[in-house]
């Protein structure tokens, strides 16, 4: 799907009207307490996780060497995923007061408790709020084993070609992987971008991390068992963040390099939010919520219900499209576009001298 733009001939808001609008929004939000921080809310679910994380190490102590352990795996993925919601928040200042004490408890919480770079997470996420979904500038569409847009797809050649034109297919299944794809990458970006700030504190981190938890699997557990153990964790930790994340923007609108939108247009029409209501914010840390969040980021996870409410009457006042589907249908919606956007790749099986006869 691409961004549909007004035609010249009908009337349209200005985009300074349209700014005026969000600024109300903003002001009414903090009118009625949305944007207070929640350190109540957010010291519960860090006790629980904390709890959670207890009684995971506690089942891989006691089970031995039973293969019940493979449940604890998968108990461990979850945490470790719910860690880096937490951390996600934090690095969005919805956590606490000040901004280092955020930056801190982000950082603890991604390369200590998760294993991934905070630093890395903050240089790509930041540019991707600034421009979400826009060609040239977010780099969640940045080619990668998935085409995101046509004209990366259209590039590809060779097994890769035909791979990116079933890519709708493969993508969940290889969500399996993505535990491994997230360690490696960030590790990797601190590696080589020496722009980075703290990457030798973090790089030290991440090693003393994965040292600990690795000598602690294996011995506890027999190798081929520990190698399962670990096997199951980074599957559960890689779909269950990608499941969770892939949502948020994918086959929702792309935004031409020449274009500028204002904030309130662009935020909402390349988001899309996912209903359910209090079991889908538990599920998804607060991310169903991705309209409210990318129009409101440092707003606390328990404000965004109200949020959306607020949000949702605003755009149909203001004529602005407002996306936010089911889980399910989200899924299937993800899968058909990149199925969509495969088909740009060129037939890596087209014998050439059919090609010129035609």
């Amino acid at each position: 799907m691409s961004l549909t733009l007004p035609s010249p001939t009908r009337p349209r808001r200005s985009a300074a009207a349209t700014t005026q609008t969000y600024t109300a929004l903003a002001q009414a939000s903090r009118t009625l307490g949305l944007q207070d921080r929640t350190r109540w809310f957010y010291a519960l679910v860090l006790a629980a996780l904390v709890l959670a994380l207890a009684g995971a190490t506690t089942g891989l102590v006691l089970l031995d060497d039973s293969w019940l352990q493979l449940l604890v795996a998968g108990a461990l993925g979850v945490v470790f995923t719910q860690l880096a919601f937490l951390g996600h928040e934090a690095s969005h200042r919805q956590v606490l007061a000040s901004g280092p004490a955020n930056d801190r408890a982000g950082w603890w919480l991604a390369v200590v408790g998760v294993g991934i770079s905070y630093s890395w997470w903050m240089d790509k996420h930041t540019r991707h709020h600034g421009n979400p979904n826009k060609l040239g500038k977010d780099p969640d569409l940045a080619i990668d084993t998935f085409s995101f847009v046509e004209e990366d797809a259209a590039t590809r050649r060779g097994p890769m070609a035909w791979f990116t034109r079933h890519q709708g297919v493969f993508f969940f299944p290889l969500l399996l992987g993505e535990g491994v794809n997230l360690h490696v990458r960030s590790t990797q970006s601190l590696w080589t971008n020496r722009h980075l700030p703290g990457r030798k504190l973090e790089l030290v981190a991440l090693a003393a991390r994965f040292a600990v938890y690795l000598t602690l699997l294996f011995w506890l557990l027999p190798l081929g068992l520990g190698f399962a153990f670990l096997g199951v964790q980074l599957a559960v930790f890689g779909f269950y963040m990608g499941a969770s994340f892939a949502p948020n923007h994918i086959g929702m609108a792309v935004v031409p390099r020449d274009v500028k939108l204002d904030f309130l247009s662009k935020q909402v029409a390349t988001s899309r939010n996912v209903s359910g209501g209090w079991w889908a914010t538990v599920l998804m840390g607060g991310l169903n919520y991705q309209i409210e969040h990318h129009l409101f980021p440092s707003m606390p996870r328990p404000h965004l219900a109200a949020a959306r409410r607020l949000v949702r009457e605003h755009c149909r006042a203001n004529d602005v499209a407002y996306t936010e589907t089911n889980l399910l249908s989200a899924w299937a919606i993800v899968a058909r576009h990149l199925n969509q956007v495969g088909l740009a790749a060129p037939d890596a099986f087209r014998c050439p001298m059919v090609a010129q006869l035609r």
